[in-house]
């Protein structure tokens, strides 16, 4: 369910509206599926890996032992700098959805507040408050995005209050690809659609978080890898399939779509129901907002905490962080990390709102370095195993279409990457904030792993040497997981969760 609600957030109800405006409804579309392909690169590898070596802290203790401790310690603190400015982030999102909603003049501070010691008390006591929380909040999620897309087919089909069959219409008319900032021809198209890609980085970033509380994950051996293959199922459920009719309901050409809001109001579902005269759904889809900036922020204070405790486990950070509850919670690094939720109160003025926003798209190209680390992490771990004899089919779980996927994840995320910030290099359209949000990750990533690797001498671990025989071991002389129970009835036909 952790992997289920990690899908699905502000990206989707409220981002999906800025691909459309710079892709149409086919580049969206397009853009949408194919960033949910390549998402499945770096979450089937750290499945596998995770399914052996069940560890709190994911892929930073993974590189550890199998690729070298400067890669442990620059991913693992490029993720706690990400979650230091998203955390707070989804806070205030959560806040001012709120004001909105409520229509109150309370200040923001006092819903950050308020919302910054939920998700404190949510991480800070046991994991099953936390899981039961993301599990309510995931239903929730699961019921809106099939309430829009139910809607979405009624008024599509003509069932709405105007009763004007929609169709293809603005698929026809403006037509299914815009002309990127005025660009005349294919070039202009190709640039819409490519605009979308970054758009649907953003939405999908957080998915890959499924392992990061493996230690703490009842019968990790089996629930992990189930959670990672049906990630697919839910990409094209919940994110193609709306996007698809997102595109059917509002033209690229609407003027609302130029808008930025903050709140459902700019969500292209409430465009589509306002033109189509139904006027409940914007406060319906703000409550839903509501609670995935809250699941949001909880999720990201769980995997930062979680990124933090990995490094102090590895002494690649004070060791006061590696201190854990009785329950094995590492409460240090929970209370740490939620005290740059303090950052929140900065948008209380509009400049800091705004030096804010531009500190918050760093965390979504800071997602594309994360699963460019994930996959070479796996990659050295696949290799090793075949340089040491050692076939998969001895493993826990096997990812399917590897190492070929984990391959593909690299190449294509270090092209995303690398032009990020394209549109800065046309002519007379150049904008120092989006180079630097699109590019100061990669000196961050470097600097971390060269510095490390001189300071500490750390040398990449040879393939004949990496520890997958000892695991392999461990797993096979160790206590097995009980199997699932098997399903009856209607239960055979979920796909979702277990």
């Amino acid at each position: 369910m952790i992997a289920l609600a990690g899908t699905i957030g502000t990206g989707l109800f409220l981002g999906s509206g800025h691909a459309i405006l710079a892709g149409g409804p086919l580049g969206a579309l397009l853009g949408y599926s194919l960033i949910g392909v390549l998402v499945l690169a770096p979450v089937l590898s750290i499945a596998e890996m995770s399914a052996l070596v069940p560890l709190s802290g994911g892929v930073i203790r993974h590189a550890e032992y199998f690729f070298s401790s400067a890669m442990s310690f620059a991913v693992g603190w490029n993720q706690v700098y990400g979650a230091i400015v998203g955390v707070p982030a989804e806070i205030v999102a959560a806040a001012v959805i709120t004001n909105y909603w409520s229509g109150t003049s309370v200040s923001n501070a006092v819903f950050i507040t308020v919302y910054g010691l939920l998700v404190l008390a949510s991480n800070i006591f046991l994991v099953r408050v936390y899981g039961e929380l993301e599990f309510f909040f995931a239903i929730l999620k699961i019921l809106l995005i099939v309430g829009v897309n139910l809607m979405a087919l009624v008024l599509v089909s003509g069932g709405g209050p105007d009763h004007h069959a929609l169709g293809f219409t603005y698929w026809r008319n403006p037509g299914p690809l815009v002309q990127y900032l005025g660009i005349q021809g294919s070039l202009g198209r190709f640039l819409g659609f490519y605009t979308t890609l970054n758009n649907a980085v953003y939405a999908y970033n957080g998915v890959e978080n499924i392992s990061i509380a493996a230690a703490e994950t009842k019968n990790p051996r089996r629930n992990i890898p189930m959670a990672a293959k049906r990630i697919f199922v839910r990409v094209l459920l919940f994110y193609v399939l709306s996007i698809f009719f997102v595109g059917m309901l509002v033209p690229s050409n609407d003027p609302h779509l130029l808008k930025s809001t903050g709140n459902a109001t700019q969500s292209p579902f409430v465009i589509a129901a306002q033109r189509a005269g139904v006027h409940v759904v914007p406060n319906i889809i703000n409550a839903v907002v509501l609670t995935s900036a809250w699941s949001a922020g909880n999720s990201g204070l769980l995997a930062a905490s979680r990124n933090l405790f990995g490094l102090a486990r590895e002494h690649r950070a004070p060791q006061i962080f590696a201190r854990v509850s009785r329950f094995g919670i590492p409460y240090v690094a929970v209370i740490f990390m939620s005290l740059f939720i303090a950052l929140g109160y900065m948008t209380l003025s509009h400049t800091a709102a705004t030096v804010f926003g531009w500190l918050q798209s760093l965390t979504a190209v800071a997602a594309l370095v994360y699963w460019t680390i994930i996959c070479l992490v796996y990659l050295r771990f696949y290799y090793a195993l075949k340089k040491q004899g050692i076939s998969r089919d001895r493993l826990p779980w096997k990812a399917p279409f590897q190492p070929y996927l984990a391959w593909m994840g690299v190449v294509w995320c270090i092209i995303l990457l690398l032009t990020s910030g394209w549109s800065t290099f046309l002519n007379n359209n150049w904008d120092t904030e989006t180079f630097v949000s699109s590019y100061i990750n990669i000196p961050i990533i470097f600097l971390l792993y060269f510095g490390f690797k001189f300071v500490k001498k750390s040398k990449l671990v040879p393939l004949d040497e990496s520890p997958v025989a000892r695991y392999v071991e461990i797993y096979e002389n160790g206590p097995q997981e009980p199997p699932p129970k098997p399903r009856k009835g209607l239960h055979r036909l979920n796909i979702l969760w277990s």
